[in-house]
């Protein structure tokens, strides 16, 4: 084997030692830019989380209050979608160019902001949708506990306990969260807990 490495062009030899050494620096690069810039821990984006699964609740909430079949994180026409309404073919998604890749196409789709409160989709789709006017049975601080945990008014009890375990790892003052958040989501859960189906 030396043999044949010796019978190699020096010019080759050392070019492969410069793109070995080359490689090494490289990677060594990336070692310290991690270890100088760690990534952002998931609890930094909590906050975006959790309007984001508010919205999808909310979203949900209003299409099951206008009694629409809905398929969630759907894919159409090879594009991911978050809602998509089967019998009516509209997609609803929180992604520009999803939306972009659909236009044009049979689906009707429709884009949302993560900021659009789920009850002002009606306005958005592309037929006519009823008025639903908020629950009489649920008051607002019934209807902010189960947002509070991501899940729509008409959760169970499982569902909120399953919310509420999910949401109370990330805000325990023993992982990091903060004690304001952790109390919010425990005072959450109570209420929610009383009103499930």
């Amino acid at each position: 084997m030396w043999e044949a490495i010796a019978a190699l062009p020096e010019w080759l030899i050392v070019g492969l030692g410069i793109a070995a050494a080359a490689s090494l620096l490289i990677a060594a690069a990336f070692a310290a830019g991690e270890w100088l810039f760690p990534p952002l821990d998931d609890r930094q984006h909590a906050p975006e989380r959790e309007g984001a699964e508010r919205r999808v609740s909310e979203i949900r909430s209003y299409l099951d209050g206008i009694g629409e079949r809905y398929v969630e994180d759907a894919t159409v026409d090879g594009q991911r979608v978050r809602f998509y309404l089967p019998e009516r073919d509209v997609a609803i998604t929180f992604d520009a160019r999803t939306f972009y890749r659909l236009d044009g196409s049979e689906t009707e789709p429709v884009l949302v902001e993560h900021e659009l409160p789920g009850a002002s989709l009606g306005s958005r789709l592309p037929f006519e949708t009823p008025t639903v006017d908020a629950d009489p049975d649920i008051d607002h601080s019934v209807a902010s506990a189960f947002a509070a945990l991501g899940v729509p008014a008409s959760a169970d009890a499982e569902e909120v306990r399953r919310a509420y375990r999910r949401r109370i790892k990330d805000a325990h003052p023993d992982q990091g969260g903060d004690e304001a958040e952790f109390r919010r989501i425990r005072d959450a859960y109570d209420t929610a807990r009383e009103h499930a189906d």
